[in-house]
């Protein structure tokens, strides 16, 4: 984004809650394991046109994260990853993987900027968008893995009219094995685009087949939405991802002016 001209609202500044740094947007927490993201994902801050603040979440890894049965290690990690983030002056609070679902109630409850701890949270307003008649198709990396816990803390109604698919676990979206999955993937992690996003379109048709009253996809995955358009090419329906969501999180944390004529 250029300016022209300074933004002559902003005359006279304040310190503000205590922030370190200002002119800030997102705060994200991404998970403590080393793997690439292609423009888009949410780990490659390059394809956004807004302010990302990084911060890792120490020792919490995909596998303790989204396979481990017990998560109770993961929590304060988490909640000192996203209290650093507000101290350091983030409008909002954002995560990278869908699976951070799983706390959305305890970091919403422990920092005083808006919270977006997983891309589900879309889930209960898409729903409301296509009709009680139609169903959400939520696509995630692993459906095991996937519990009523994570769904019921973002809002989801169990007994909604919701299908979920796994791209790993189901769909042997082969590519995604090798960046995520702690067993498969190789010791340095590494991803061709094309395969991924013939896996990706492959799957969508697929899961919209097995379910034709499916009304929009949910990309649940931080690693999905660099190919929601290939996908929406292909099967024409509304799609939303991590990275809807983090545009409109931004969008309410820092508004935008408005200029035009009439």
């Amino acid at each position: 984004m250029f300016y022209v001209n300074r933004d002559l609202g902003i005359n006279y500044i304040q310190t503000r809650k205590n922030h370190t740094c200002y002119g800030m947007g997102l705060g994200i927490m991404i998970l403590d394991d080393a793997y690439p993201g292609f423009p888009g994902d949410v780990r490659n801050a390059s394809a956004f046109s807004y302010p990302i603040q990084y911060e890792i979440a120490e020792g919490v890894d995909t596998y303790t994260l989204v396979c481990a049965e017990d998560k109770s290690p993961c929590r304060e990690p988490i909640l000192r990853a996203a209290k650093k983030l507000e101290r350091m002056g983030c409008r909002a609070i954002a995560a990278e993987c869908g699976y951070f679902a799983y706390f959305q109630k305890d970091v919403a409850g422990y920092v005083d900027v808006p919270v977006f701890m997983s891309s589900l949270l879309q889930v209960p307003l898409i729903q409301q968008v296509i009709g009680p008649k139609k169903s959400v198709g939520i696509v995630c990396a692993q459906k095991r893995f996937l519990t009523e816990k994570h769904l019921e803390n973002v809002g989801i109604d169990l007994n909604s009219n919701f299908v979920i698919a796994g791209a790993e676990d189901e769909y042997e979206c082969t590519q995604f094995d090798m960046l995520w999955d702690h067993e498969k993937r190789p010791k340095i992690p590494a991803c061709y685009y094309d395969k991924a996003e013939k896996d990706m379109i492959r799957m969508c048709q697929d899961f919209c087949m097995k379910y034709p009253n499916i009304g929009a996809l949910m990309l649940e995955c931080t690693g999905m939405q660099p190919f929601a358009r290939a996908v929406q090419r292909e099967i024409d329906l509304p799609i939303f991802s991590w990275g809807t969501l983090l545009d409109y999180a931004y969008s309410i944390a820092v508004h935008r002016d408005y200029y035009g004529h009439v």
